[in-house]
C-alpha cells in the first residue's frame, strides 16, 4: 500500500518513542497478549494464531475492558507495522508500560510463511 507523506512523517517521528519487536523475537518469547488493530475487513480474511481484535478506531476506548493491568505485555500488530506504532504510542501515553509493535505485522508474518487463522 502506498502511504501518504504526512502519514509516514507521523509514524517516523513517533518510532524512537516506542518499542519494536520482530516476529523472530515474539516466536522465541512467551506471555505477550497479541492484539490485531487492523479494521474488521482485514481482521476476517486472516489473523495470527492467539490475537485479539481491538481495531485502530475503539482500541483506545476498550483497552482498559480486555486488559485493566497497565503491566501486561502487549504486543500490536498491523498490516505493515504503522498503525501499531501509532496504537502503541497512544497505550503508553494511557499508561500502558509494556507495549510493542510487531516489526512488519501481517505482511512479515505472511512473508515467513507462518500460519495464520481464517475467520
Amino acid at each position: 500500500m502506498q502511504h501518504n507523506p504526512a502519514f509516514l512523517a507521523l509514524v517516523e517521528s513517533i518510532l524512537p518513542q516506542i518499542m519494536e519487536m520482530s516476529v523472530d523475537e515474539y516466536q522465541n518469547s512467551s506471555g505477550w497478549k497479541l492484539i490485531d488493530v487492523r479494521e474488521d475487513h482485514e481482521w476476517l480474511k486472516g489473523h495470527l494464531p492467539e490475537a485479539h481484535h481491538l481495531g485502530r478506531g475503539i482500541i483506545e476506548r476498550d483497552i482498559e475492558t480486555r486488559f485493566a493491568d497497565k503491566g501486561t505485555p502487549i504486543l500490536l500488530y498491523c498490516g505493515g507495522g504503522y498503525r501499531s506504532a501509532l496504537a502503541a504510542m497512544n497505550l503508553q501515553l494511557m499508561g500502558y508500560s509494556k507495549v510493542r509493535s510487531l516489526t512488519g505485522g501481517y505482511k512479515a508474518w505472511i512473508e515467513r510463511q507462518l500460519p495464520i487463522v481464517q475467520a
